[in-house]
């Protein structure tokens, strides 16, 4: 049985983040030592390694939440499961390009740049005047 600092040690997770999720349901509420401490076991570490992975890939919780439900299932298709991947496929392709279009953007922007005074400033100004970007590059527009 491990506490939830060791529990957290392992998977490589901090301790406030177990707590969130045992609060909205990606992990079940642990048993309790007579101390009253949360005490998991393997199967907790795995579910724990398996959303945190899933993070560190980008999947949103909710796509977590689901991907957990089908683990839940093994016998079952994995169509659903692919289907949540190719999503999270098609939310990253589109970050990237997002990305590349700030990429641009900036190099754009510094490449004006005449080295002179502010009020001359080619970096100040396009930032003044969404206007004056060539393209659409706002990377918070589907996080």
């Amino acid at each position: 049985m491990l506490t939830i600092g060791k529990l957290g040690a392992a998977a490589g997770v901090k301790v406030p983040t177990i707590r969130y999720y045992e609060q909205i349901g990606l992990l079940t509420t642990p048993d309790r030592s007579r101390g009253n401490q949360r005490l998991y076991d393997k199967p907790d570490l795995d579910r724990l390694a398996f959303i945190r992975h899933a993070r560190e890939l980008g999947f949103p919780l909710d796509a977590i939440r689901e991907l957990l439900s089908l683990s839940d299932q093994p016998d079952q298709s994995c169509t659903a499961a692919d289907a949540i991947a190719r999503r999270q496929l098609l939310a990253v392709r589109a970050r990237i390009a997002r990305l590349k279009a700030l990429e641009g953007e900036l190099e754009r922007m510094v490449a004006q740049c005449a080295h002179g005074t502010i009020a001359d400033c080619r970096v100040i100004e396009v930032l003044g005047n969404h206007g004056q970007c060539i393209a659409p590059h706002d990377v918070r527009s589907t996080e």
